[in-house]
């Protein structure tokens, strides 16, 4: 449940260009823990925060781009059976 309550203000480097702002609501517990990982950090909670963001952004990014490569892969018949990638996954597991 997110509880209503004054939320976390989140500001980012003001010489940063902004495109957008956004106002987040962390349960309390929640804003606890990211203050104090943010001070062992060495950053305000809005930086943190923008790169946690930025981080899963950039995966999602990779991630749908191997999904193009792998269907454009197989739209070239560029297929290995489901033997060879079990043999290929074992070999990762056994390194």
């Amino acid at each position: 449940m997110l509880w209503s309550y004054a939320p976390l203000a989140l500001t980012s480097n003001p010489q940063a260009p902004k495109v957008a702002t956004v106002e987040v609501n962390f349960t309390p517990q929640t804003e606890v823990q990211l203050k104090e990982f943010a001070t062992r950090k060495g950053k305000d909670a809005a930086q943190v925060v923008e790169e946690a963001v930025s981080k899963i952004l950039e995966r999602q990014a990779r991630f749908v781009e191997g999904v193009r490569r792998g269907i454009a892969s197989a739209d070239r018949g560029n297929l290995i059976d489901h033997e060879e990638v079990v043999s290929r996954i074992d070999r990762l597991f056994e390194s």
